[in-house]
């Protein structure tokens, strides 16, 4: 299942989450030529990657924001850019610009330092915006639990868009990362749960003033969950591709 869109749209244009996007997606393709070397790639990594034992031995504490624009591989890049992009509109036009990239970067250190905690001797390097881009939807599930979610799932064959509330997505997501968190313990993995779940906690923190300072539970009684403003409506237009029937 992969979200493709909210139906929640920014009143402003959000330049902090489009530059943002802009950033990752040129560091991703600066790092593109140290791909096909080894030893290029991994002098990289060890330079701008979260590594923990580097932490540890009181080195790298810049890495905390460094790792944040870096991607292992194009789905990873695009994943994550992808829900930037559909829930970072949002808070960033809630909170205004300069908050929003503040807000932001803090979730990500938070994530990063979660990670850190649950292995602070281990040298396996720690890359992504995912920690902060979970901030983000922390606070967008604590604002807009009930705002529209067009999900496209592909099941084999089978594609189709359906719309969920906001917060079926995100706790369905945020349960996910627990149970991964965990199998990391025993299982190991290449996954940064903690990092997400991190991120996602600092996210809902962070935002909650901002919640309170709306009404608290009076704003969501008056929005009913909802976008406080007109939700966007979407219509799916009628393909032109001519169908070809089966010969009998």
């Amino acid at each position: 299942m992969f979200p493709i869109r909210d139906h929640n749209p920014s009143l402003r244009p959000a330049y902090v989450t489009y530059t943002l996007i802009a950033l990752n997606i040129a560091v991703f393709l600066a790092m593109l030529p140290a791909s096909s070397s080894d030893a290029a790639l991994y002098d990289i990594y060890a330079k701008w990657a979260l590594v923990p034992a580097r932490v540890s031995s009181g080195e790298g504490s810049y890495t905390f924001i460094s790792s944040m624009f870096m991607h292992a591989g194009f789905m990873h890049l695009l994943g994550n850019m992808l829900f930037l992009w559909i829930f970072g509109d949002n808070l960033e036009d809630e909170m205004g610009h300069g908050k929003f990239l503040g807000f932001y970067v803090f979730c990500g250190v938070i994530a990063g330092l979660a990670q850190y905690l649950t292995g602070t001797n281990s040298l396996v390097p720690m890359v992504g915006a995912s920690g902060a881009i979970a901030g983000v939807m922390g606070g967008y599930l604590l604002l807009y639990p009930k705002a529209k979610i067009d999900i496209l799932l592909i099941l084999l064959i089978f594609f189709r868009v359906f719309q969920v509330p906001a917060w079926l997505m995100l706790g369905l997501w945020g349960v996910m990362q627990i149970f991964g968190g965990f199998s990391t313990v025993t299982e190991g993995g290449g996954t940064a749960y903690w990092a997400h779940l991190g991120g996602f906690i600092a996210g809902i923190v962070v935002v909650y003033p901002r919640f309170l300072a709306l009404g608290g539970r009076r704003y969501w009684d008056r929005t009913f969950g909802h976008p406080a403003h007109p939700e966007a409506v979407y219509t799916f237009v009628k393909t032109s591709v001519p169908v070809v029937k089966r010969r009998k």
